[in-house]
């Protein structure tokens, strides 16, 4: 607080006498707050800011605790949002929006660009289901044999049954888009993978 009074307003003049200053009149509801905004954008009345703070800062706070920001980060966009009041009070406009949503704004924004900043400092991590690990050579050799006599056992399915395991294996269609795609019934298309698979694990056993 004392590092944000310390600081020059872009627009302080003649500091106004504190008698004078609406922060020293009762609380007005959000005329009170816009005519804390005023005084710190004309005046760079400090009285005003430290009024200004005293309602705002824990308020903000609380705000910033509601998204799910840990304590100490809370309290530092709570600074920052507070800060950033004071040098853009000349960019507040009551006549488009009132004094809290309009620091709320700000706060929120703060948050989002401190989000997008960890989110791009944070290393990208595949995910574990997308991690291959990596075969011994003595096993990748094996797959590929097995991939290639599995080539070879395909090549000897009547067609239509290599259709069907076509669709169902290698594009991942569900029984009943085969059915639509090939016009046959449910009934044939189980009876057609049943007798290719059976076709397969023969043919695998005999080229072992």
């Amino acid at each position: 607080m004392h590092a944000l009074l310390d600081m020059p307003h872009p627009a302080a003049r003649r500091p106004r006498d504190a008698a004078a200053s609406p922060a020293m009149k009762p609380a007005e509801g959000p005329e009170q707050a816009a005519a804390w905004l005023r005084a710190i954008a004309e005046d760079g009345d400090r009285v005003a800011f430290v009024a200004l703070f005293g309602y705002f800062a824990p308020r903000v706070k609380a705000y910033l605790l509601r998204l799910s920001l840990p304590p100490a980060q809370a309290e530092e966009l709570t600074q920052e949002a507070m800060l950033a009041v004071w040098r853009k009070a000349a960019q507040f406009d009551a006549g488009t929006t009132g004094a809290a949503a309009w620091i709320f704004t700000i706060a929120r924004n703060l948050r989002v660009d401190a989000a997008r900043r960890a989110a791009l400092a944070r290393p990208e991590e595949m995910p574990a289901d997308e991690l291959e690990p990596i075969l011994p050579a003595d096993a990748q050799l094996d797959h590929a044999r097995r991939a290639d006599r599995l080539r070879q056992a395909l090549e000897t399915l009547p067609r239509e049954q290599a259709e069907v395991v076509r669709l169902a294996f290698f594009d991942d269609r569900p029984h009943a888009e085969i059915e639509r795609r090939l016009g046959i019934p449910l009934g044939t298309v189980k009876s057609r993978l049943r007798l290719a698979m059976a076709r397969l694990r023969a043919q695998l056993d005999a080229l072992k």
